[in-house]
């Protein structure tokens, strides 16, 4: 079977303002160099949301190359994305199991992924303008935003544990950032890691007898998740899932805007898909034991610095994923990594997310003079950093599903009162 790319000019060199399309691929030592650009941008986030929630890293990674492949698959080689693990599911995992444990999580991503899909397919159908009426850019930024910043404690508790390898981390994070050029400075996150991790090894806060012990080859952790009709209880971990699927929402369409911004505007066609598959890759993790996944900011860091958007290197870079999961070793070693370097890394990661939401507002020029953005940014913002809850019965809705829900309501309702009584 023929594969679905074409050679882009001699396959060896891409001319200063070539771009390498979608469909198109260099000679495969260089395709095969950039899929490995793609793993390492996305690793050092990817493996970070399991340490932080407690699941095992190496069976998130074998569900987020599982997932890009799927990805792949499902928008035709068509649209250039790395599914790695959102952090947008880091609060509710974290509280579901607490209280419920790991099974209960898993379900809550599992329905997050269900719902997801069943989004994409109706985009597919309608398009997506309904999308953009449902969260205009005030509320999907608030959206964003306030997940960062609600996730602020869990940093916090993190950095106190070790504030000396959390500092030393986080400079080295900052620094990287300003030191290097090009796809070392798009890779901080990864770099402050791995100096902080040196830092806790000189300190004596590593231990490695679980990697002496840890195979080289064989199959990750799996996990199934809680049968909601063997255990009611579960249900009432959902309302703080629910709200992940519109921060799924914002940052697939998010993503799929900016590579048809690079690209073509073609692609802008393949929202439904792209949700739809971003919804079943996870599922499918939910399934098995694996975070839920998003389309990754980082890996189009990588496309604009190289030009390159070819499929066929998110696919080297899925069927790496793939065998790095199939490690257990290395999900040992990165189990390794302390609550310091988590600390330092969270203390600055957490907070951009919060300013990605920011940057929504920004880059839609939101006008803040008007009360209806004021309120709806505001009120959301305070209910999700303070993390508000709310209970009825079993049901427990924390400061994401309500900041998020208040985000919407209020905006959609003052815009209804202010259309009725003329006041704009």
């Amino acid at each position: 079977m023929a594969l679905p790319w074409t050679l882009h000019g001699d396959g060896k060199t891409v001319g200063p303002t070539d771009v390498v399309a979608p469909g198109e691929r260099l000679n495969w030592p260089l395709t095969i160099g950039i899929g490995a650009q793609h793993v390492v941008a996305m690793f050092g986030a990817t493996f970070l949301v399991p340490l932080i929630t407690g699941f095992p890293p190496s069976t998130t990674i074998l569900f987020s190359g599982i997932g890009t492949i799927l990805f792949l698959l499902i928008t035709r080689n068509k649209l250039p994305s790395y599914l790695g693990s959102s952090f947008a599911f880091i609060a509710p995992i974290t509280a579901a199991t607490a209280t419920a444990g790991m099974g209960s999580a898993l379900f809550g991503i599992l329905a997050v992924g269900l719902l997801l899909a069943i989004v994409g397919a109706v985009v597919q159908v309608t398009g997506a303008g309904w999308i953009d009426a449902l969260m205009p850019p005030v509320v999907s930024g608030a959206i964003v935003a306030l997940i960062g910043f609600n996730l602020a404690p869990v940093a916090k508790n993190n950095f106190t544990e070790a504030p000396l390898t959390a500092v030393i981390t986080l400079a080295a994070v900052i620094l990287s950032t300003v030191l290097f050029r090009g796809i070392l400075g798009r890779l901080s996150i990864f770099l402050g890691v791995i100096v902080g991790y040196i830092a806790a090894v000189i300190q004596g806060e590593v231990t490695f007898d679980a990697v002496a012990d840890a195979a080289w080859v064989g199959l990750p952790p799996l996990t199934l998740p809680t049968n909601p009709f063997e255990n009611p209880a579960v249900w009432a971990i959902l309302p703080a899932f629910l709200p992940v699927v519109l921060v799924l929402i914002a940052e697939n369409v998010g993503h799929i805007r900016g590579v048809a911004q690079m690209t073509d505007s073609s692609v802008n066609r393949l929202t439904g898909r792209a949700l739809l598959a971003d919804g079943l890759a996870t599922v499918l993790a939910g399934f098995g034991g694996g975070s839920g996944t998003t389309t990754y900011g980082e890996n189009i860091g990588v496309m604009a610095a190289t030009r390159i958007y070819s499929t066929a290197a998110y696919w080297v870079a899925g069927i790496t994923a793939v065998l790095l999961g199939l490690s257990p070793k290395i999900g040992a070693v990165i189990s390794t990594i302390p609550a310091g370097v988590l600390g330092g890394v969270t203390t600055a990661l957490y907070g951009l997310i919060g300013i990605i939401g920011v940057k929504i507002w920004l880059d839609n020029k939101v006008d803040f003079s008007k009360p209806v953005n004021q309120f709806t940014a505001a009120t959301a913002l305070i209910i999700g950093i303070a993390d508000y809850t709310f209970s009825a019965g079993t049901l427990t809705f924390n400061g994401i599903a309500l900041g998020t829900v208040a985000a919407i309501v209020i905006y959609h309702l003052m815009t209804w009162v202010t259309r009725l009584r003329r006041t704009a």
